[in-house]
């Protein structure tokens, strides 16, 4: 029988104190051999207490001392993973670990360097918010315009990639502007990039969601920047 593909994912976190212990066990569940790499970017709820409370040979957590954003936290994780492949995954349910069985398909066969799982290719998704769905599409035009890319979502929060093409960029976004500096690095790279339908339970703001239209305005920026940038 062949053995699991080994895969690090990382796990940015700030203040899911409610999510991060079930987000947890379905990454240790998803069916590969996975090392788990938690940064908690300076939670100020429980989220800090139920990750030093944790004892799991399969998971390691990183903690920052001030809250920095989830790019400094994914490059963190990312100069912590140890495995071949690497998925980045977030901490609040709205992406499903079982997706990964279809995320890694094009890594594993060797066609691609880096996978997006694309909330708009026909998955299963929460009905949510028009403005929001319009404003990723927004953001996914102009960074495929600014990369020559045909992506059909660039904001995804699940991507996949090998860990020594990862390795290989430099990358400094430390919030959510790592979408689109990760895009344009790849792009430039000449990465060998895929998409996958993945399934999407989008939260309300009630429920946590933390993402807004500063940052909407912050990654328009930062493709701008990207473009121009060596």
């Amino acid at each position: 029988m062949e053995e699991p593909a080994k895969i690090s994912v990382v796990i940015p976190v700030y203040n899911e104190a409610a999510t991060i212990g079930e987000v947890i066990r379905r990454v240790l569940e998803c069916g590969f051999d996975v090392e788990v790499i938690v940064v908690d970017d300076a939670s100020t709820d429980d989220t800090r207490k139920y990750l030093q409370s944790l004892e799991h040979p399969r998971v390691h957590c990183f903690y920052h001392a001030v809250n920095r954003g989830k790019g400094a936290a994914l490059r963190l994780g990312f100069a912590a993973a140890r495995n071949p492949y690497v998925v980045v995954q977030d901490a609040d349910l709205e992406y499903d670990p079982a997706d990964y069985r279809e995320l890694l398909v094009p890594l594993l066969d060797g066609r691609a360097d880096m996978v997006y799982g694309s909330r708009f290719l026909g998955g299963p998704h929460r009905v949510l918010f028009f403005w929001h769905y319009i404003g990723n599409r927004i953001l996914t035009l102009a960074s495929n315009m600014m990369s020559n890319l045909n992506l059909t979502d660039m904001e995804t929060g699940m991507k996949a990639f090998r860990r020594d093409k990862l390795a290989a960029l430099k990358l400094s976004a430390d919030r959510f502007t790592f979408e689109p500096e990760i895009t344009a690095k790849a792009a430039r790279a000449r990465w060998r990039i895929y998409e996958v339908p993945i399934s999407y339970s989008g939260r309300t703001y009630e429920e946590g969601k933390k993402i807004g239209w500063r940052d909407a305005i912050a990654a328009i920026a930062a493709i701008l920047y990207y473009r121009l940038a060596d």
